[in-house]
């Protein structure tokens, strides 16, 4: 089953996807956040499309691991998505996704030319996803 993640954020919201095998995560797009309704029409979709047999949404949480503002305006986003796709939906600490979303960037553009680096920035949102993802899967294999 391939799984399909979300990074939601304020402006964008970034995807990514397992393999069927569920070992392997990749970033697949960035939306423009435009509605909640119109959002989780686009998000399913895409889990359609992808095959998505489950969705899993980022839910950021304060260092201390509880559930901060950001966290519940995600769950109040994700309820949109809930309602209008027939998957499950499931949620996974995303705790500093970004930040290694932007590391791995950084390293990205030490091998490549400036422009090439530059053009990577709209994907942090997919890559984080991604790290999100990978993270899930990896606890899932973890016994």
């Amino acid at each position: 089953m391939r799984i399909l993640t979300i990074d939601h954020g304020d402006k964008k919201i970034g995807l990514a996807i397992s393999d069927e095998s569920e070992l392997l995560a990749r970033p697949l797009k960035v939306l423009a956040h435009r509605s909640r309704a119109e959002d989780a029409r686009a998000i399913s979709q895409i889990a359609t499309v992808e095959g998505a047999g489950r969705i899993v949404v980022g839910l950021p949480k304060n260092e201390d691991g509880e559930e901060g503002p950001q966290a519940r305006r995600v769950r109040r986003w994700a309820e949109s998505l809930i309602e209008t796709c027939p998957l499950p939906v499931e949620f996974w600490d995303e705790s500093f996704s970004t930040v290694e979303a932007a590391a791995l960037r950084r390293n990205k553009r030490r091998g490549r030319g400036a422009s090439r680096a530059r053009s990577l920035k709209h994907a942090d949102d997919a890559v984080a996803a991604a790290v999100i993802l990978q993270s899930y899967l990896d606890a899932r294999r973890t016994p």
